[in-house]
């Protein structure tokens, strides 16, 4: 069982930076990803973006593209996301998660992922 961890959820105004964090411990099985998603109530999951373990090429969803930076430390098996220029459409909760395998479907679907954090909240004001 891998349990996930996020911290650094903050209450920021629009134009700031915040970082969070994920720790992955427990079995350390090796990962093929590991993603940010976000949330808000009423909401779909919605996928932020995505590194992938190996060979560490990142994807962005588009709404973010430019603004936030995902990066790991694999020998502290732990996820980054650096977040810049926030907006107000960018509260949400945060939850990381991880792939152990390459399922072939999109890296922002969900079911792609078999282990979920509890997530971290990220509230921006205008």
């Amino acid at each position: 069982q891998v349990r996930l961890l996020e911290s650094g959820g903050a209450s920021v105004q629009a134009g700031g930076s915040l970082s969070l964090s994920c720790t992955a411990s427990g079995d350390t099985y090796p990962t093929y990803s590991r993603a940010w998603f976000r949330q808000v109530p009423g909401k779909r999951r919605e996928g932020v973006a995505v590194i992938y373990t190996r060979t560490g090429n990142t994807d962005y969803a588009d709404f973010v593209k430019g603004r936030f930076a995902i990066s790991q430390d694999n020998a502290k098996n732990t996820l980054y996301l650096n977040m810049d220029r926030l907006r107000p459409e960018d509260a949400a909760t945060y939850i990381c998660a991880v792939s152990l395998y390459d399922d072939g479907g999109p890296w922002s679907d969900v079911n792609e992922y078999q282990y979920w954090g509890q997530g971290t909240l990220v509230t921006v004001s205008s």
